[in-house]
C-alpha cells in the first residue's frame, strides 16, 4: 500500500466512510454532525452520501449513549459522537451499568458493537469544562475497551478496528490532533485494539506515552539523544484498556528505567497504573525510580499563562528523562556537552 499525507480528522472520516460503505448496519449520530459535519470537521460530507444513517440529535448525552446501547443490542453498529469528552460524566450510568455489563449479564448471548467517540484534551482557552482528559476513569470498568490514537494512521486503523469489534469501545480523540497531518496508507488498515507500538528504539530509558503528548515525548527524546547521548525508547500505548504490559515489560527489562507521560492530571492518571504494574512484575530490572509527567492537580484555567502552567511541557519531559538517566548522563556529559 502506498502512503499519502492527510490530517487526523480526514483519517477518521475515511475510516467512517469505508466502514459505512462495507456494512449497512453502521450508522453515526450525535450533536451537529449532519448539519455541521462535526465540530472539528470529522464527519463532513457523510450526510450527503449516507443520508439517514447520519443523524443529528438533541443535546442529551444520556439519550445518545442509551439509544446507542439499545441499537447495538438490536443488531446495529452505532458510532456515537459526544461532541466533547468533558460531557461523558452525564452518561456514566449508561456506560458503567449498561454498556459495559450487558454481554456479561446476558451470559455472552448478546453482543454490543458500539463505538463512543469522545474528543478530549486541552483546547486553547477552552477552560475548565472543555479541556479535560478523563480516560483514567474507565480503567476500572470491566467490559469495555478504551483506545487513544496519537497519529492519523492509528486514528484510522483504531477506529476501523473498533467499529468491527463486537464489544463496546470508547475512542478518545484529542482535540489538538484533528489538524495534525501524517502518513496514512491507502486501502484497508486495522490497528490492533490491544497492542502498543515501539515507535523509537533505545537502550537507556523507556518512555510510555499516548495521544497528543507522544509528539512532545518524541521531541524530548531527540533532544536528550543529541545533547547527552541518551538512547530513549518510546512506546505509543494506543490502548489503555487493555494495557499491553508485555511490550512495556520487555522494554523496561532492556533499559532499566521508565518515564510515563500523559496530558491528563498526574494524580490518579494512567501513569500510576502502569507504574504499579511495572513495580509489581519487573521491579528487579529497575535501575532508577519510575517517574511520571502529567498535568497539575487543577481545573483547566481560561487564562493562557495559567493554562500553559498546569500542563506538562517538553522541558518537564526532558528533566524527567535526565533525572532517570543521571548516571548515564554524567558519563556522557563531556562527550556531548
Amino acid at each position: 500500500m502506498s502512503k499519502r499525507i492527510i490530517t487526523f480528522s480526514e483519517a477518521t472520516k475515511e475510516a467512517m466512510i469505508e466502514e459505512m460503505r462495507a456494512d449497512p448496519n453502521v450508522f453515526v449520530f450525535g450533536e451537529d454532525i449532519a448539519k455541521q459535519g462535526g465540530i472539528f470537521g470529522q464527519f463532513t460530507g457523510l450526510k450527503e452520501e449516507f443520508g439517514n444513517r447520519v443523524k443529528d440529535t438533541p443535546i442529551s448525552e444520556t439519550a445518545l449513549v442509551g439509544a446507542g446501547v439499545g441499537a447495538a443490542l438490536a443488531g446495529s453498529k452505532p458510532v456515537i459522537d459526544l461532541h466533547f469528552a468533558d460531557f461523558i460524566g452525564i452518561t456514566m450510568d449508561e456506560i458503567l451499568n449498561q454498556m459495559a455489563k450487558a454481554r456479561y449479564m446476558f451470559g455472552g448471548q448478546a453482543q454490543l458493537p458500539l463505538v463512543l467517540r469522545a474528543p478530549d484534551g486541552s483546547m486553547a482557552h477552552g477552560a475548565a469544562q472543555h479541556s479535560q482528559s478523563l480516560e483514567s476513569w474507565f480503567m476500572g470498568i470491566p467490559g469495555i475497551r478504551v483506545v487513544i490514537p496519537s497519529t492519523p494512521e492509528n486514528a484510522k486503523g483504531l477506529l476501523k478496528a473498533a467499529i468491527q469489534d463486537p464489544n463496546p469501545v470508547i475512542y478518545f480523540e484529542n482535540k489538538g490532533l484533528f489538524p495534525v497531518k501524517g502518513h496514512v496508507p491507502t486501502g484497508e488498515i486495522y490497528t490492533p485494539l490491544d497492542k502498543a507500538e515501539v515507535i523509537k528504539k533505545g537502550s537507556d530509558v523507556t518512555i510510555v506515552s499516548y495521544s497528543l503528548m507522544l509528539t512532545k515525548a518524541l521531541k524530548a527524546a531527540e533532544y536528550v539523544e543529541e545533547k547527552y547521548g541518551i538512547q530513549v525508547e518510546v512506546i505509543d500505548l494506543r490502548s489503555i484498556v487493555p494495557i499491553d504490559t508485555e511490550t512495556i515489560y520487555t522494554s523496561v527489562k532492556k533499559t532499566g528505567r521508565l518515564v510515563i507521560i500523559h496530558e491528563a492530571i498526574k494524580i490518579g492518571g494512567v501513569g500510576g497504573e502502569i507504574a504499579a504494574r511495572v513495580a509489581e512484575n519487573v521491579w528487579e530490572y529497575l535501575q532508577a525510580p519510575i517517574l511520571r509527567v502529567g498535568a497539575k492537580f487543577s481545573p483547566v484555567p481560561f487564562s493562557p499563562p495559567l493554562e500553559n502552567h498546569i500542563f506538562a511541557n517538553e522541558e518537564e519531559i526532558i528533566q524527567a528523562i535526565l533525572k532517570s538517566t543521571e548516571k548515564i548522563r554524567n558519563k556522557n556529559l563531556i562527550k556531548y556537552s
